[in-house]
């Protein structure tokens, strides 16, 4: 089963629902502020997903700007990278799809098709 951790208002998880509709694929729907994923579920996530921790943070958000993260990454182990994440959906990177073995971070068409077509 694929899960999907989204935003309602972003427009790039819009763009991934509507792919994965398109597709067949049925997926559950995860509210990622609402229900945050722990700092075990994001290691296993970033685990699965074969990408540098540092793809996860959403380098656009406000929360990110605000707290000058770009700043302090640098200086935090992975541990704490993967705290911080935890403590607010806003500083992820969305949609992040899963299925257990296999993950995506943010939405392009090709690493879509890739990956889950």
């Amino acid at each position: 089963m694929v899960t999907l951790y989204g935003y309602p208002p972003c427009s790039t998880c819009k763009k991934a629902e509507k792919w994965l509709k398109e597709q067949g694929i049925e997926y559950t729907y995860i509210h990622i502020v609402e229900s945050t994923p722990t700092k075990e579920e994001l290691a296993e996530l970033w685990k699965r997903s074969g990408l540098p921790l540092k793809k996860f943070f959403n380098t656009s958000g406000q929360v990110y700007r605000n707290e000058g993260i770009k700043d302090k990454l640098p200086n935090l182990s992975e541990d704490e990278q993967l705290e911080l994440l935890a403590s607010n959906g806003m500083l992820l990177k969305r949609p992040i799809v899963t299925n257990g073995e296999k993950t995506t971070v943010g939405f392009s068409e090709k690493s879509f098709t890739d990956v889950w077509g």
